[in-house]
């Protein structure tokens, strides 16, 4: 006898469920999937979107201060120290090819671009323009 009446009340639910689905409008609709919606996203390492997107050029002291000054402020695994002509003159005495081909692709314990990735080639440049300023 108890497994006739579950079995009704299963039916009952899944069809008055199926007929509320049914008689929803649009705007209850768009208030229910805003209550549950998810709060956040979740991306495996390397696939997440990119927060900002650059919106043109970054200027050299951007650049210095974003990506570069971990290292070349402090001297870090023999960077270039910035401002400082003792450190910068044999570098730049190799001539400036020398000097942006090392910052684009990479020297010695510098990554390549000092890793920074979505910068390109001018605006590296442009921060070793704003390393070597008043030399």
């Amino acid at each position: 006898m108890s497994r006739k009446i579950l079995t009704a009340l299963v039916a009952a639910a899944t069809f008055s469920s199926a007929t509320f689905a049914a008689n929803v409008s649009q705007e209850q609709y768009d208030a229910i999937a805003e209550r549950i919606k998810p709060v956040g996203d979740v991306y495996l390492a390397g696939s997440e979107p990119v927060a900002v997107v650059p919106t043109g050029p970054r200027d050299g002291a951007t650049v210095y201060g974003t990506f570069c000054t971990a290292c070349h402020s402090t001297g870090v695994s023999g960077a270039p120290k910035t401002g400082d002509a003792g450190d910068w003159s044999p570098r730049i005495a190799q001539g400036r090819s020398v000097l942006n081909d090392h910052a684009i692709n990479g020297f010695n314990a510098m990554p390549a671009k000092g890793s920074c990735m979505d910068c390109s080639d001018d605006e590296i440049i442009a921060a070793i323009d704003h390393m070597i300023e008043g030399l």
